[in-house]
């Protein structure tokens, strides 16, 4: 039977988000790709410390218990790639000696690798390449740029996934969002006051909730089709800016679509930073850069390029 991905979370990842390749890159900057390309050849048996996205694979890819035949995976992590094929070997060189199971990956040498997500039928890709994001938002793959410089995720909830999610141009579109620019705030709780039951439409991070809130599903059905329990659960919030009364149609689109998130922050405005920190998320994701840098100081995160607040 051929390999197949069909019906997995895929998630996409730069080589420099799951490893902290920032001094190489600064090479690249600085000189060129000749120069970066060489250093990583230097480096091919010093095996590459964390990157940001590095707790969210680790814990992603035990989801599925040891000895799962691949058939019977949920999950694949494949890394896509600017990185030269001689440079990837230093990419799987890292992931074995870390333990992490990477067996799949996309090199491109320096041409945009996002074309290969459709193939790959990706829920998620994370990269550090703006463009290579915004592409791939462009095709319809959720997509974030992350922050290589966020703080590391805590090592207090072993065995959990944490992932939290901004609502407006993130889980939702940028309908509302579009209100309150023009209008203010004002306008914007009576926008959403008078369309409280009426579901917001999606935005591009439904299909990565929806595929999470699936594998809930499954490993909490009695008897149902996983034939082992995971290793470690999966835990969602929605922490949003929207505040009473604009909370509730947030709420009732989640109940339109049949799906449930474990925890709702409504703040108002306030800053993000200081309750995701109590959360302790292995990824938050949010379309503006400045809740983003704030979340960056106390966990891994990434922009989402989408929406009015990004020109798009």
């Amino acid at each position: 039977m051929p390999a197949s991905l069909e019906g997995k979370l895929v998630v996409a990842i730069s080589s420099r988000a799951v490893f902290d390749f920032e001094e190489e890159n600064r090479v690249f900057e600085r000189d060129d790709d000749a120069a970066y390309m060489a250093l990583q050849r230097e480096r091919l048996d010093v095996s590459a410390q964390a990157g940001v996205a590095w707790a969210l694979v680790r814990k992603l890819l035990r989801f599925d218990p040891p000895g799962r035949p691949e058939s019977e995976r949920r999950i694949e992590v494949v890394v896509v790639s600017r990185n030269d094929p001689v440079s990837g070997l230093r990419v799987f060189r890292s992931a074995q000696q870390a333990g992490l199971r990477l067996e799949r990956g996309v090199f491109t040498r320096g041409r945009a690798p996002w074309r290969y997500l459709a193939p790959l039928k990706a829920n998620l890709f994370l990269s550090a390449n703006a463009d290579d994001v915004a592409a791939a938002l462009d095709a319809g793959i959720p997509a974030a740029r992350v922050f290589p410089e966020s703080v590391k995720a805590s090592e207090s909830h072993p065995d959990e996934v944490r992932i939290a999610f901004d609502g407006d141009a993130v889980l939702f579109s940028d309908e509302s969002e579009r209100v309150f620019q023009s209008g203010g705030l004002d306008a914007f709780q009576r926008h959403e006051a008078d369309r409280a039951a009426l579901p917001l439409p999606p935005g591009p991070f439904k299909p990565l909730l929806e595929a999470l809130h699936r594998l809930q599903r499954e490993d909490a059905a009695p008897g149902g089709a996983r034939r082992q329990a995971a290793p470690v659960r999966i835990r969602t919030a929605l922490v949003t800016a929207r505040s009473a009364p604009a909370h509730e149609r947030a709420i009732r689109t989640l109940m339109d679509w049949g799906i449930e998130v474990d925890e709702a922050m409504f703040l108002g405005g306030l800053p993000k930073g200081p309750f995701l920190k109590e959360f302790e998320p292995d990824f938050f994701f949010d379309d503006q850069t400045g809740h983003c840098e704030s979340a960056a100081r106390v966990g891994p995160a990434g922009h989402v390029p989408a929406g009015i607040a990004n020109g798009r």
